[in-house]
């Protein structure tokens, strides 16, 4: 019997986390979300034998592990040794959930929630719930941050396209809808072991906690509701945006196209789309006029054009007094969009640290910095530029490279591209300026996956009118899932800071996302995603998207506060676990 409950508990707890991994992208099992960790927890409350917390600590590992390994299957396509290590490492935070649930946590351990009746009953169970909740959630938030963190498929990702349930993503966080999602599914473990603990013997139990873990579910969609039905209520000032994708391959690192083909094709997008726009507006603007309606007429010129992440080969070179040049092939690309008409372009590019010469002249210089930069250009070609932060280790950095060759050795072997040094991680946290329509927006900028790190993008956060601004390069993954996580995290940042946003990819997913999560036009509700006409983002192609930009955003509580209030939860429910287990052990004693 013991073996059998024992490998019953590992089917449980592999169950669990291949349902979490059908949450996420691409299988979109978002129902799942409410009974996914339910196996898991029913498998940790189990744990009868000592050393609770290591037998719950394997067991939340290896759900982990399970389910990770489904999740990022596509770090394969960078690095197979990475789609092996980072499930074994990311299992760890499962693994700390799993000791705390069988063991601190536990409310089957020494006190069954058979032994106690009515609301105490009720009480006990809401406090269970509410410390796993919390715990997972601080744990979700860990794993966001250490070693730099990789906060992926939060289990609130879920609610992606659940737009009425994500609204509450303001008030904590996205781990604050993770810490919803465990507290439910806690309640509902306890409560069906009540009733079949009733079937068995006929004595009626409480089921009031499940009433009321429902409600709470029950008063965030209409929280979400509210907040829709409001956001975008106030004064906004209209934006367009002209998004270009080209869907160039990538293997790893390695670009597989030459320079000048990468540099025609954003030219040749760029330059017919906005040529074809010009067009359209020059016949709406006739027909106005034999209508006499020049008034009333809607043009689709745009006021930004985007590219991706490192679009251009050529390199900005910028000395600390603000000068600036760059390659010539950067230049006449740039001058052919510009002879199309005026609007900022807004690009990916990498920023090379310069200085001048005896001549005036501007020359990298001698072991200069390198940044990967978002770069802003006026239609007067003044430049502003972000360097990112965030930069990805064994992508954009590697630590202890120098005292460790063998780390470099590793990279190109599995990037595919010699070592050429890493960035330098941007120090400001200024958002960019851009003068658009007789207002000023505010871009808060992001440069590749900065945009699934809320807690970066929440530090550009000012008053006034403000656009989150996202340019990324997904190709490295190929025809993966991976970049359909990432918009799916992406979006979250819209929503908790009430802040539209606007991503420009090489391969998808580019589009307009407003301070709800929508991809909705304003005017005619279809989606503004770049997709083929199958439905997929790997595709070549541009398209003009409209945001209505508030001018004063509404309230953000995650603003405000950040993760302060998850990591205050997730301390205060470990610390009343631990307090109530002692109180249960000197009980017992």
């Amino acid at each position: 019997m013991g073996k059998r409950s024992a490998w019953m508990k590992i089917a449980a707890a592999v169950v669990s986390g291949l349902l979490v991994a059908g949450l996420f992208p691409p299988f979109h099992l978002a129902a799942m979300a409410w009974v996914a960790l339910a196996p898991l927890l029913a498998a940790l409350w189990s744990v009868r034998e000592k050393r609770a917390g290591w037998h719950g600590f394997a067991l939340g590992w290896l759900a982990g592990t399970a389910s990770c390994w489904v999740q990022f299957r596509w770090i394969s396509a960078v690095s197979p040794l990475g789609m092996v290590l980072l499930p074994l490492y990311l299992g760890l935070f499962w693994g700390l959930f799993g000791a705390f649930a069988a063991a601190l946590g536990n409310p089957w351990r020494s006190a069954p929630d058979s032994a106690a009746g009515g609301f105490c009953a009720t009480l006990r169970s809401l406090r269970v719930a509410f410390y796993h909740g919390a715990v997972w959630a601080g744990l979700e938030w860990l794993r966001s941050w250490l070693f730099t963190g990789f906060g992926w498929n939060a289990l609130g990702v879920a609610f992606h396209e659940t737009l009425v349930m994500a609204q509450a993503a303001d008030l904590l966080g996205v781990a604050g809808l993770s810490m919803v999602l465990v507290f439910f599914q806690a309640v509902l473990v306890q409560a069906a072991r009540r009733l079949m603990q009733s079937a068995r013997d006929g004595k009626r139990r409480t089921r009031l906690d499940f009433g009321i873990a429902a409600a709470v579910i029950g008063l965030l969609v209409c929280y979400g509701i509210v907040r829709m039905a409001g956001e975008g209520r106030g004064g906004t000032v209209r934006l367009k945006t002209l998004l270009v994708q080209i869907n160039i391959p990538q293997d790893a690192a390695r670009v597989l196209w030459e320079a000048v083909d990468v540099h025609m094709a954003y030219e040749q997008e760029t330059i017919k789309a906005l040529d074809d726009l010009a067009e359209k507006d020059a016949a709406r603007l006739k027909e106005a006029m034999d209508e006499s309606d020049e008034g009333g007429v809607s043009l689709s010129w745009p006021d930004w054009v985007m590219w991706p992440e490192s679009a251009l080969t050529g390199r900005i070179l910028r000395a600390n007094d603000g000068t600036w040049g760059t390659w010539r092939e950067n230049q006449e690309t740039i001058a052919q969009v510009r002879a199309a008409g005026l609007f900022h372009l807004i690009y990916g590019i990498n920023e090379l640290e310069a200085e001048k010469s005896g001549d005036g002249q501007l020359v990298m210089k001698e072991q200069g910095r390198a940044w990967n930069s978002l770069a802003v250009m006026s239609p007067e070609d003044e430049l502003q530029t972000y360097r990112k932060h965030h930069l990805v280790i064994f992508g954009e950095t590697i630590p202890f490279v120098d005292s460790i060759p063998l780390l470099k050795k590793i990279y190109e072997q599995q990037a595919g591209v010699a070592y050429g040094g890493s960035f330098t991680p941007g120090v400001a946290f200024d958002p960019l300026p851009i003068h658009t329509n007789g207002v000023v927006i505010g871009a808060i900028p992001s440069v590749c996956f900065e945009d699934s790190v809320p807690r970066l993008v929440r530090r550009f956060v000012r008053p006034g009118p403000q656009v989150i601004v996202n340019v990324t390069n997904d190709g490295w993954f190929k025809e993966s899932p991976a970049a359909v996580q990432h918009f799916a995290a992406a979006r979250f940042r819209a929503i908790e800071l009430r802040r539209p946003m606007l991503r420009c990819a090489n391969t998808g997913v580019s589009a307009a996302i407003d301070s709800t999560g929508s991809t909705a036009h304003p005017d005619t509700g279809k989606p503004q995603v770049l997709v083929d006409e199958h439905g997929s983002h790997f595709t070549r192609g541009s398209l003009l998207t409209e945001l209505d930009v508030p001018l004063q955003p509404s309230f953000s509580l995650y603003a405000l506060i950040g993760d302060w209030g998850v990591i205050s939860l997730s301390v205060l429910g470990f610390l009343l676990a631990w307090r109530e287990q002692r109180a249960l052990a000197r009980n017992l004693g």
